[in-house]
């Protein structure tokens, strides 16, 4: 295998997220090309003079005679046809994804028999925006992308995702699936439903209150300006964790209810919403380093890592193990 094999890139789905990733890695020297089903998504990305077709088996076809990363970048309803056209027409190829989910994706490379070269991914990033029209080269630029450390994990695999998370700008998360699904019910699937709620309480109010908002109520409902069914789309795959977290909110919201009621306070709420914003602005990374794949307990070293706040920013230049 050839450093130039190792930059031969595949991406299945062109919206925001696989066209940004597109745009970025043929920036970063990689030989990159993309499948959309959507004729027009192919065209205007044609248009600016990128590698998309609408042919998915001959994206495929081209993926395995070189060893390409193929990457998933459709949302989670869509992954299934994906999964079944790799698993037909480059099986062998290594594999990863940028859905906002992980379990229920490994889950289903494993229905498909792709899991010996599957390492998961997840670009925190994105906008409101949508389609091949939204991408830009730069979206992940110091973005957390999170970078699967499951038992069993392939390190020839997770090297090249990511070294491709790196050359996107980002700086790779290393995590298990199950506990990146809890921890984006919390920082991503639980403001979508509140962006929601909020957008809804204020349009209830009339052209009175959408005249008189302005900073709080444009911030907490940015992510409410994003299509509707992109937003199931994110949230309703990972419905057992974010149940978890509204279940916790929704107590937090009576408690803070029942304290207003009885003793015209909110003391409670502001002052640990308070601490907790402060938690978040205070947080800082800190780079891993001596990262070795495929050395004995180098996937549990990282699991730590991972949860205690660590980052990987770069990877040595030895050969990608095999």
């Amino acid at each position: 295998m050839t450093a130039d094999d190792h930059k031969a890139l595949c991406v299945l789905g062109t919206g925001l997220i696989g066209g940004s990733l597109l745009r970025a890695a043929t920036a970063a020297g990689y030989t990159g090309w993309g499948y959309n089903r959507s004729a027009p998504g192919v065209a205007a990305a044609r248009a600016t003079g990128f590698d998309v077709t609408g042919d998915l088996p001959a994206a495929l076809r081209r993926a395995a005679d070189t060893d390409a990363l193929i990457v998933v970048a459709v949302p989670m309803p869509a992954v299934n046809p994906m999964l079944d056209a790799i698993a037909q027409y480059a099986p062998q190829c290594p594999l990863t994804d940028v859905v906002s989910v992980k379990s229920p994706v490994a889950a289903a490379v494993r229905r498909y028999g792709l899991e010996e070269r599957y390492v998961g991914g997840h670009p925190m990033a994105g906008t409101a925006e949508s389609g091949w029209q939204a991408t830009v080269p730069d979206l992940f630029r110091d973005a957390a992308w999170a970078v699967g450390v499951d038992p069993g994990t392939d390190p020839g695999t997770w090297t090249r995702v990511t070294r491709l998370a790196l050359d996107c700008g980002a700086v790779a998360v290393p995590v298990i699936a199950s506990e990146h699904d809890r921890a984006v019910a919390r920082i991503s699937h639980l403001p979508h439903v509140l962006a929601e709620a909020l957008a809804v309480a204020g349009a209830r109010g009339g052209d009175l209150a959408l005249g008189l908002a302005a900073g709080s109520f444009r911030d907490g409902t940015r992510v409410a300006a994003t299509s509707p069914d992109l937003v199931r789309a994110i949230c309703e795959p990972n419905s057992d964790a974010l149940l978890a977290v509204l279940d916790e909110t929704l107590a937090a919201l009576t408690e803070a209810r029942e304290s207003l009621s009885e003793h015209t306070s909110l003391d409670e709420l502001t002052a640990t919403g308070h601490a907790a914003r402060q938690r978040y602005e205070s947080a800082r990374r800190w780079e891993i380093t001596d990262i070795d794949p495929g050395a004995p307990g180098w996937l549990e070293k990282l699991q730590e890592a991972g949860r205690a706040g660590g980052v990987i920013t770069r990877l040595d230049t030895r050969p990608e193990p095999d």
